[in-house]
């Protein structure tokens, strides 16, 4: 397979995804400090000063975490959104114009030799994407962080060779467990995360079978 991907860290503690073409290294969010990143990507056999760039969803903690430190401290260029960038305060560790690439939802751009596309997501977080990343004619694409599932979306994922998604929660366990009211609202929003029911019923109505990995 010409990309090789890895998911460091999933869940509310912090989110990283490793990605590697022939040609470049790539992060998709860090929601762990440097240290843990390249602890896990020396775990993976992987050189935590060769990344060349984090390509990060939005500006929640645990995606995002790490990316000051990370931009501030090794020669890679973060790529977000306008709205990620203010609400992230971007300008404030930029070291110079090229360390911050800011990105529209929809626009596609280039990193060596990964094309990569971000799309708009519904999450409720200022300007929220996720991303497909193509390379040597494989196609994969990341889903977290989305309330719901729209048309827009669900096209984006079509043509994947692998597919990463989260499923988040049991509709039922979630509205009988512990949480506050205020977070079980949140969870189950359409601006929140996908329950496993929604992952299910895109497996089944709206999935193109083509991902070998998902």
């Amino acid at each position: 397979m010409a990309i090789m991907v890895s998911v460091l860290a999933s869940g509310s503690r912090g989110n990283a995804t490793f990605v590697r073409t022939e040609r470049v290294r790539l992060l998709i969010d860090a929601g762990l400090s440097r240290k843990e990143i390249a602890k896990r990507l020396e775990a993976i056999g992987e050189d935590p000063d060769g990344i060349d760039a984090v390509l990060v969803t939005h500006e929640h903690n645990d995606h995002a975490s790490g990316v000051r430190t990370l931009v501030k401290e090794l020669p890679l260029t973060a790529y977000l959104t306008w709205g990620t960038g203010r609400a992230l305060q971007a300008s404030e560790f930029e070291l110079n114009g090229s360390r911050i690439t800011t990105i529209i939802p929809g626009v596609a751009f280039t990193i060596g030799d990964a094309d990569i596309v971000p799309f708009r997501v519904p999450h409720d977080a200022a300007e929220p994407v996720a991303f497909s990343i193509t390379s040597g004619g494989v196609k994969i694409t990341q889903l977290t962080d989305v309330g719901y599932m729209p048309d827009h979306v669900a096209a984006r994922l079509s043509g994947s060779h692998m597919l990463i998604l989260e499923s988040n929660h049991d509709l039922e366990m979630l509205r009988v467990g512990p949480y506050p009211w205020n977070l079980k609202q949140r969870l189950m929003g359409r601006h929140g995360h996908l329950s496993n029911y929604a992952v299910g019923r895109f497996i089944r109505e709206q999935y193109d079978g083509m991902a070998e990995h998902v």
